[in-house]
């Protein structure tokens, strides 16, 4: 089942939200042609994919994740012939580009909901989940009713403008409203989604990052028929599209990979142990218990325990994708600080698998609560505009006056920039782009290379091999640490390791990257 994409094997993703990037035209909104503009930048940080957030045609009442036109570029980023103008020259640059899938709902103002609202039958009349009458709203789900001259009520995944696509049901409950994934009159939506992955795949794109993957068929608690769609999708990309890859937002990796067949499973920091307790881990006491924390002094067994479980289950078949965060949650700098962002990366950084840095994490951009904006809620606060340099007027996003920004950008005086970090040869983008290099260089640090725990000692000292001869260690306490084995030549070192005899002296807040002799 493997049959992976070989680009895959040192693939490292930037994701971009497009709005918040870099805007040309100075109407205060990031765009495509910015995008294309900063591919060196992020060519000559050493990322090799990006990951766009979706920019179809869309109302934004949930930026853009409530989608009205699968087929066309919203105009606020530009146009399609953009878009295949920013795939050509990233493809240029030998960088692959994924986009962003909304497969499991559509926004209200979609053609094909309001053809579904419509009281004569058509062939979007079944696209949309809807109950027998107006007057039915069935327990456990979300509806709106009303709103159409249909008699009945739509069915939501999220807000009320987001109606659910129907992909049928695996335990059937009602049959007065409720259709089996296997009834033909629900298939055409998996076709119509192919249809769309078809249009941009064949314009260029390498992929797609798959919203709420497992969330396709309904009553579908085992996952078996969601993924049973998948693997149609798969089917058909081995068989027409070998090298485009699907990256699954599933949150588990046996499921997504083994049983839905996607390349490669996306792990949300806040679902998941490794991010969770690696990264944003504060208890109910509200004290700081994440793993990175040099304060925290815990176990690195709570956060490994479940990744080592399913990276054995998958390895071969698919890969688990760590993440520094996403636009879904707080920025990793809200509970780290700069000094334990430099351990948390080098562990991302070399890890099995795919990472995916998220914009601005190179510079430790701040999360900055603020008001709601287009359904961010608490999630707007990482949205803020990336902050290219403090000598240009927004931090050289956009040229617009401050009142037209998408968000305003951080006003402090300490907000970190990317042009004065790439300035400075101690800087934590340097890290990252000394850390991008050393994985590109070393075949032992990249996707496929397999991991053996060495040390994962309640103290927090945690070691592992990658490979034939390379091993990565980590004190991440402020305090020193001993390492009971003695390390080899290094090829990175955050803080300082000391060999004494068949030991290491770890100082506080240390990582090493080094070889080891296996003869």
């Amino acid at each position: 089942m493997s049959n992976l994409p070989s680009w895959l094997s040192n693939a490292v993703f930037y994701e971009i939200y497009p709005q918040s990037f870099y805007d040309t035209n100075g109407d205060g909104i990031g765009d495509l042609n910015g995008i294309t503009a900063k591919l060196d930048y992020i060519k000559q940080l050493g990322f090799n994919a990006l990951w766009l957030n979706p920019c179809f045609v869309s109302p934004f009442k949930d930026a853009g994740y409530d989608v009205a036109d699968y087929y066309k570029i919203a105009p606020r980023y530009g146009t399609n012939d953009d878009m295949y103008r920013l795939l050509e020259q990233a493809h240029a640059k030998g960088i692959h580009v994924i986009l962003d899938l909304v497969p499991g709902h559509t926004s209200d103002k979609c053609k094909w909901f309001k053809a579904s609202c419509k009281v004569e039958p058509n062939k979007y009349s079944d696209r949309y989940i809807w109950s027998k009458c107006v007057w039915e709203r069935p327990e456990g789900y979300s509806w709106v009713a009303g709103e159409s001259d249909r008699d009945g009520c739509y069915m939501l995944n999220f807000f009320h403008s987001q109606p659910a696509l129907n992909y049928g049901f695996n335990k059937i409950t009602d049959p007065s409203w409720q259709m089996s994934y296997k009834d033909k009159r629900v298939q055409g939506t998996l076709r119509e989604m192919m249809k769309v992955m078809r249009f941009w795949l064949d314009h260029g794109v390498d992929g797609f990052r798959v919203d709420m993957a497992d969330s396709l068929v309904k009553n579908d608690e085992d996952k078996t028929a969601t993924a049973s769609l998948w693997r149609k999708v798969r089917k058909m990309l081995d068989k027409e599209y070998p090298n485009a890859v699907l990256v699954s937002e599933w949150c588990n990796a046996p499921r997504s990979i083994n049983m839905a067949h996607f390349h490669a499973d996306f792990i949300l920091n806040h679902w998941y142990k490794l991010g969770h307790y690696g990264f944003r881990y504060v208890d109910e006491n509200g004290v700081n218990k994440s793993y990175f924390c040099k304060t925290s002094h815990v176990s690195a067994k709570n956060m490994m325990e479940k990744y080592l479980d399913e990276l054995a289950q998958t390895q071969g078949n698919g890969y688990i994708s760590v993440i520094t965060g996403n636009h879904d949650t707080e920025r990793i700098s809200y509970t780290l600080d700069e000094s334990e962002l430099r351990l948390a990366y080098t562990f991302v950084l070399t890890l099995p698998g795919v990472p995916f840095f998220y914009y601005g994490d190179e510079i430790a951009m701040r999360y900055l609560p603020q008001p709601s904006k287009e359904g961010g809620y608490h999630r707007t606060g990482t949205r803020t505009p990336m902050q290219w340099d403090k000598t240009q007027p927004n931090l050289g996003f956009s040229t617009a006056e401050q009142r037209k920004l998408y968000l305003d950008v951080d006003r402090s005086e300490l907000a970190p920039c990317a042009k004065q970090q790439m300035e400075d040869a101690h800087s934590l983008w340097n890290l990252v782009r000394t850390l991008n290099q050393l994985r590109s260089s070393h075949v032992d640090l990249q996707s496929d290379a397999q991991l053996k725990m060495l040390v994962c000692s309640d103290d927090g000292v945690l070691c592992y091999q990658r490979g034939e001869n390379t091993c990565v260690a980590f004190n991440p306490t402020n305090e020193q640490r001993v390492l009971p084995l003695a390390i080899g030549d290094k090829l990175l070192e955050i803080g300082k390791a000391t060999v004494s005899g068949q030991q290491t002296v770890l100082a506080p807040q240390t990582a090493v990257v080094f070889t080891v002799d296996n003869k």
